[in-house]
C-alpha cells in the first residue's frame, strides 16, 4: 500500500487535516447557509482551485522534461485583461461583457503559450530561460494594462467564476473538478498522455520511432497558459479587482511543489494527475493551517518547506531503508560463489564440474 506513488501525499493531507482537527474541533464541519456550502473543507476547495489548475498544466510541462515560470505572470494578465474589459464597458454587468472578458483573456493567454512553446519546441531555447522571459515581461505587461493601478469590478456575471455557487458548490470547485477530469481523460483514455511521458522519458528514442515532439511541446505550453489564465480569472473574479503587481505572484513556486508533493519527477516522463491534485491541496490546507491556527502569515513559505522535505524524504526509497520503514532488498549471491548450489566448501570447481 505504501508503495503507491498517491499514499504519501494522501497521508500527509490527512495529517495537516488531523492536526487543525485538534486544534479546532470545528475544522471538518460544513454548514449550509442561504443554499451555500460553508466550512474550512469548503475553503481549502476554493482556494484551492487557482492552484490546482496551474499545477495541472505544470504536471504535463515538467513530464516533458520542462518548465513554466510565466504561469504567475499569465494569472496577472488574464485577470488584468478581464477587469479591465469589463470596467471599461458601457455595460459591466452583462453576460456579453463578461463572455468578451473571458475570450479576451484566454486569447492572449494561448498566444503566450505559443511562444513559450515556439521558443522551447523550434529555438531550442532552454525551458527555464524561454519562460523566465514571459515572467519578467509579462509581470510589466500586467502593469501597463492595469496602468499600475488596482482595478475594481462589479459584475455578478464575473464574480460568478471565482465566488459564485452552482449547486450549493463553489463554482471554481466545479470548474476546476471538470477541467481536471477532461485533461485526465485526454491524457489517459488516448495516447497522448503515453507520447507527453516519451517525449520527457527519452526524447532521442521517441523521435526515434516517428513521434513529433514539437508539436506535443507546444500543446503543453499552450495549455500551462490557458489553465494559468482560468486561474487568473479566478482569483481576480473572487476579490472582484485585478492587481498586476500581486495577482499570481509566486503561485509558479507552489505549483513547482505541487507536482513534487504528488510524486512528479522533474526529470520528466511521468506524470500524476491525482498526485497533482493532492498535492495542491497540500499546499492550500498548510495555508488555511497558518491562518486557522494564527501562526504569523510571514512564516507560511517555511512551513511549505518543511512539508515538502518531509514529503520528499518519505517517497525517497534510501531513506526509508536507513530509517526502518522500507527493508532492505536481500543481496543477490555472486555469479562465481558456491552460495546457493549445495557445494560443500571442500569441494573444488574441477570436482563440481566433473
Amino acid at each position: 500500500m505504501t508503495k503507491h506513488r498517491l499514499f504519501w501525499p494522501a497521508a500527509v493531507l490527512l495529517a495537516l487535516l488531523l492536526a487543525n482537527v485538534a486544534f479546532n474541533h470545528a475544522f471538518l464541519s460544513i454548514r449550509v447557509e442561504e443554499g451555500h456550502l460553508y466550512g474550512s473543507l469548503i475553503d481549502i476547495l476554493q482556494f484551492g482551485a487557482p492552484l490546482v489548475l496551474v499545477a495541472l498544466g505544470m504536471s504535463l510541462v515538467i513530464a516533458t522534461r520542462g518548465i513554466d515560470l510565466s504561469i504567475g505572470s499569465t494569472v496577472a494578465i488574464s485577470g488584468a485583461l478581464a477587469c479591465e474589459h469589463i470596467a471599461t464597458s458601457a455595460r459591466p454587468g452583462a453576460l456579453s461583457t463578461v463572455l468578451e472578458a473571458v475570450a479576451i483573456s484566454l486569447a492572449v493567454a494561448l498566444a503566450l503559450g505559443l511562444i513559450n512553446g515556439f521558443l522551447v519546441a523550434t529555438l531550442d531555447v532552454q525551458p527555464i530561460v524561454a519562460t523566465l522571459i514571459l515572467m519578467v515581461a509579462g509581470r510589466g505587461v500586467a502593469q501597463l494594462v492595469t496602468d499600475g493601478q488596482i482595478i475594481t469590478v462589479s459584475s455578478a456575471p464575473y464574480k460568478m467564476i471565482g465566488g459564485g455557487h452552482w449547486l450549493m458548490v463553489p463554482f471554481a470547485v466545479v470548474l476546476a473538478a471538470v477541467l481536471v477530469v477532461l485533461t485526465g481523460l485526454l491524457t489517459r483514455r488516448t495516447a497522448l498522455g503515453l507520447l507527453i511521458e516519451s517525449v520527457g522519458g527519452n526524447p532521442t528514442a521517441s523521435r526515434l520511432a516517428g513521434i513529433r515532439a514539437t508539436g506535443l511541446l507546444v500543446l503543453v505550453y499552450v495549455f500551462s497558459a490557458v489553465c494559468a489564465a482560468v486561474a487568473g480569472l479566478m482569483i481576480s473574479s473572487n476579490v472582484s479587482s485585478a492587481d498586476g503587481n500581486n495577482a499570481g505572484l509566486w503561485i509558479e513556486l507552489d505549483a513547482i511543489l505541487a507536482v513534487v508533493i504528488g510524486g512528479g519527477a522533474l526529470t520528466g516522463g511521468r506524470f500524476s494527475l491525482g498526485g497533482t491534485v493532492l498535492g495542491a491541496l497540500t499546499i492550500q490546507t498548510l495555508s488555511t493551517t497558518v491562518y486557522s491556527m494564527g501562526i504569523p502569515p510571514e512564516t507560511t513559505l517555511i512551513f511549505k518547506a518543511l512539508v515538502v522535505i518531509a514529503v520528499c524524504l518519505v517517497q525517497s526509497s534510501a531513506f526509508r531503508a536507513r530509517v526502518g520503514l522500507r527493508r532492505r532488498p536481500p543481496s543477490r549471491p555472486s555469479p562465481h560463489s558456491g552460495q546457493g548450489r549445495n557445494v560443500p566448501r571442500n569441494v573444488s570447481k574441477h570436482e563440481v564440474g566433473a
